[in-house]
């Protein structure tokens, strides 16, 4: 294998972030290199590159993308190089490959097509909780409790370690008393969050409910239900807690949802993690009743050669001068032939995998069909390890969201008819029948299965409890309801 097959496989693995460093690593340490800026003619390209013509995008009905040039799946030493020779003449018509047009896309302005997302990152819960102690008169002494105690919080803003545990730290020769250690932690768990420092859920739950106004209908009935009763309401063991609160069903009821309006993870409020972002490699979108395929051109800058700096490379001269500009030219040329490449194998593996799963696209997750690696291999003529590095950390963007390229894979079972039914269909199937649930008489997973196989989907309990847990839904048990 050739390190100009290495490179291209490496780049075809790359998430665009990655991608995108990668790039400007390459800008940085390649002077014959360089950005094809917007609105940019081609007068500086490469004046030994040839102009190609191939089509922005690719429409599934007519995948004329097919005829481009080839990819990096398992080509043969030889043959990567007969077929990419040496002295390669670069396409610098790389907006004339890439480009599509401005208004075949929506304007960046249009928020329903905002192709970045991202979660906000935040401060730490610790420096949250510093920042407000910092604002709190304290002694000398109160405060280093304070810090210690704050250091003692995790992440969910419990208390990790025991009052005596963490007296058992101080040195005795500051005289440090557990009551004066109570009373500071009774400070912070004044700050926000509210339910901060808490020792145990039902702690976290009533200083949450201390600080609700007064006239806050239940509150007196919810503050006993989380001091005394907690062990009964997460058994559900509604009928015990009637009886030994003496309220009837509507009246519990109400306190339960005052209860449930609380924040059991108090810390998780405060983001710790730093900012995640996806971009998109491919969009799809719908155009006069066909799905149309296109590159993210808004994902990887555009990419040329230095006309100016390769015109200074003399083909029989040997200097060192020389020879360091032919293979920082022949590199060059390369990196950009290898971008070229997994834009095309991301092209044809996204297309078809638009074009198996249409249903989806159309009407939701219970219309996805079976899909493996195999299938998408077969279609392209690719190995199944290459489709795999192609849809590792790719995202396509849709009409119903963003999604890894491997969220459209899936298992399947049989179904009574003959035919064959996703798993990612069967999930959303049981998600639609616990969401429409007789609540107070929640659905097994023997039940499900049974509705399942009233659908022709022939599934054992076991498989639906594994499929119910994917999805967060909790056992039949913990979903019961007073109404």
């Amino acid at each position: 294998m050739t390190p100009q097959l290495q490179q291209a496989i490496r780049l075809l693995q790359l998430s665009t972030l990655d991608l995108q460093q990668e790039i400007q690593e390459a800008l940085e340490s390649n002077p014959m290199l360089e950005r094809q800026e917007e609105g940019d003619d081609f007068d500086n390209a490469d004046p030994l590159a040839d102009k190609a013509e191939q089509p922005p995008n690719a429409d599934i009905q007519e995948p004329s993308y097919q005829e481009t040039a080839p990819t990096v799946d398992n080509l043969e030493e030889g043959d990567w190089n007969e077929r990419i020779p040496n002295e390669l003449p670069v396409d610098t018509a790389w907006e004339d490959v890439y480009q599509t047009s401005a208004s075949s896309l929506p304007s960046n302005d249009d928020d329903e097509w905002d192709f970045t997302t991202r979660t906000s990152a935040g401060e730490s819960l610790q420096s949250h909780l510093l920042w407000q102690l910092n604002l709190a008169p304290m002694s000398d002494t109160d405060r280093l409790i304070a810090v210690t105690l704050i250091d003692c919080i995790n992440n969910q803003g419990y208390l990790d370690e025991t009052l005596e545990e963490i007296l058992e730290a101080f040195d005795p020769e500051l005289d440090i008393e557990l009551d004066e250690i109570e009373a500071v932690l009774h400070r912070i768990q004044q700050f926000e969050p509210a339910g901060i420092g808490a020792r145990n859920l039902g702690e976290c739950l009533l200083l949450q409910l201390r600080q609700l106004p007064a006239k806050t209908p239940w509150l007196a009935e919810a503050k006993r239900l989380v001091t005394d009763y907690i062990d009964l309401l997460g058994s559900r063991d509604y009928s015990q807690l009637m009886r030994r609160m003496k309220l009837k069903e509507d009246e519990l009821r109400q306190v339960i949802e005052l209860v449930q309006s609380l924040n059991p993870r108090p810390g998780s409020q405060i983001e710790s993690s730093e900012a995640e972002y996806v971009v998109p490699d491919v969009i799809v979108r719908k155009d006069n009743e066909r799905w149309l395929v296109e590159l993210n051109q808004e994902s990887v800058p555009k990419l040329r050669v230095n006309a100016q700096y390769a015109g200074f490379v003399r083909r029989a001269d040997t200097s060192a001068d020389n020879t360091f500009m032919r293979n920082q030219l022949q590199e060059a040329r390369w990196f950009i032939k290898s971008l070229q490449s997994r834009n095309e194998t991301l092209m044809k593996v996204a297309t078809q995998i638009v074009e198996h799963q249409r249903g989806f696209l159309e009407y939701g997750d219970e219309a996805m069909k079976p899909l493996v690696l195999h299938d998408i291999a077969e279609a392209v003529g690719m190995h199944e390890s290459t489709i795999s590095r192609v849809t590792t950390q790719k995202f396509m963007h849709t009409p119903r969201g963003i999604y890894e390229l491997k969220y459209f894979f899936s298992s399947h079972v049989s179904t009574s008819e003959g035919g064959e039914c996703s798993s990612t269909a069967i999930r959303a199937i049981i998600k639609k029948l616990v969401a429409a649930e007789n609540q107070k008489k929640p659905l097994s997973d023997s039940k499900i299965a049974g509705l399942l196989e009233a659908q022709g989907i022939q599934v054992a309990r076991r498989t639906v409890a594994k499929y119910r847990e994917s999805l967060g839904i909790a056992p039949s048990s913990e979903r019961k309801r007073l109404m």
